[in-house]
């Protein structure tokens, strides 16, 4: 499978503090991509840039630059047909596609950031489509798990006979994005306790002592041994944020999910499913 010829370009839009860490993530997310859709242009712009740092395009001058590329190839196209003799309604009508599609870097919800992003789609004035965030998925669950079993704190194999004397009997996931985005990452949660068959409880990191409460709820529940996961990619939020928590709540924590192969796979999935275009499953 490649990118069809024409395909408007996928801009992964970053939130957060534009940083080295930020970008090495959204690189190595969209390398993923592009290894899944070769000839798939894709570009990054940072939902809160400021003064355009060199390295970091704001999401503002990405999609301004993807609108003027959009209007000179509809010009162009124009051109080209009535050189040949095409009629209008014969030619490609590249005024139909989107300029780019938007996809928000984000695990769940969070309407503080979708609200900047959309207010960067809207006020960029061309024909741009916003996908939804990556989560809820069962993806992003196995992602999770693998991020816990890397940190010692759950076996990579429910079905493995040996045991992890630090595996936790109860996992926090934290999220940001207040209290919609710890209700989506609920669903993901469920999935995640299926795979290691533990109670898991969802709570927003930017919600005051939501983290510590349930913490307290699954130790009252009978779990003793706790750990949180962080339902995060990263860049979203401060970097110290999980492990602060962790520690309100007395548990150990794992690491963000980062560029986990199937945060790529998840991302081009968004793409091609607006766009209509038939790729192997993300799920695979």
């Amino acid at each position: 499978m490649t990118a069809p010829t024409g395909a408007p370009p996928l801009v992964l839009a970053v939130p957060g503090a534009p940083g080295p860490a930020a970008r090495r993530i959204a690189e190595e997310i969209l390398s993923i991509a592009r290894s899944e859709l070769p000839g798939l242009d894709a570009r990054i712009g940072y939902a809160d840039a400021e003064g355009g740092a060199e390295g970091y395009p704001p999401l503002d001058a990405v999609l301004g630059y993807a609108a003027a590329q959009h209007s000179a190839r509809i010009s162009e196209a124009a051109a080209s047909a009535a050189a040949a003799g095409i009629e209008a309604e014969d030619a490609p009508d590249w005024s139909r596609s989107p300029a780019a599609v938007v996809v928000p870097l984000l695990a769940g919800p969070d309407a503080a950031v979708l609200r900047r992003i959309r207010r960067s789609v809207v006020s960029s004035g061309s024909a741009f489509e916003l996908t939804d965030t990556l989560g809820p998925h069962p993806l992003l669950a196995e992602a999770l798990h693998v991020r816990l079993s890397e940190g010692g704190l759950s076996r990579a194999d429910r079905a493995r006979l040996f045991t992890v004397t630090t595996a936790a009997d109860g996992i926090v996931l934290a999220t940001v994005g207040g209290t919609e985005a710890a209700q989506a990452a609920g669903i993901t949660g469920m999935l995640l306790s299926a795979r290691l068959a533990v109670p898991v409880l969802a709570a927003a990191l930017d919600e005051e002592g939501a983290v510590a409460r349930a913490a307290d709820e699954l130790r009252a529940a009978g779990s003793r041994n706790l750990a949180l996961a962080p339902c995060l990619i990263g860049p979203e939020a401060d970097e110290a944020l999980p492990s602060m928590a962790a520690k309100e709540a007395g548990c150990a924590a794992a690491e963000p999910l980062g560029a986990y192969p199937a945060i790529g796979r998840l991302v081009l999935a968004k793409y091609t499913e607006l766009l209509g275009i038939a790729t192997p499953s993300p799920l695979r």
